[in-house]
């Protein structure tokens, strides 16, 4: 069983990770409307990825015979500026998120629940390599100087 307090902090983690979603996808369909195919699929990934991290703690928290509450989701930006922009506010999103699981994870110390510590440890793990990956993105549309994003669009396509 998970401590009411650590039930809390899934449910709401796993608000969050679906907001995440919403908020990836919302950059999908703005890339795509901006002739961005390969951006908007990079995004799509990215709101897949972050709701199948909503299944999988919706699943731990099923395992450990607790009850999971999907809260009402807020309505995510639909309005974004330039590439740079959008991918500065995913880098922004992503720390955040490294926050917020830090927080769980720091919910599951303070319960000394091991289980839940080593389950959430993933993540942890998951979002350094999120934040890097956005970091170099940002990195690279800086470095291009607002050039050849048609490029970039095509490698950032290439993800499966």
């Amino acid at each position: 069983m998970l401590s009411e307090n650590l039930v809390k902090a899934f449910n709401a983690q796993i608000n969050a990770e679906m907001w995440s979603s919403n908020l990836y996808l919302s950059m999908s369909v703005y890339f795509a409307q901006n002739g961005y195919d390969g951006m908007a699929s990079w995004m799509r990934a990215q709101s897949k990825e972050e709701l199948d991290h909503a299944y999988e703690m919706i699943d731990f928290v099923i395992k450990r015979n607790e009850n999971v509450e999907i809260g009402q989701i807020n309505v995510v930006p639909t309005a974004w500026g330039s590439v740079l922009e959008v991918f500065e506010h995913v880098y922004q999103h992503e720390c955040h998120v490294s926050k917020l699981i830090d927080d769980l994870l720091d919910v599951a110390i303070k319960e000394n629940d091991k289980a839940a510590q080593n389950f959430i440890n993933k993540f942890v793990n998951e979002q350094v390599e999120e934040e890097a990956t956005a970091q170099t993105i940002v990195d690279r549309i800086k470095m291009m100087n607002g050039h050849n994003l048609i490029y970039l669009d095509d490698k950032l396509g290439e993800r499966k």
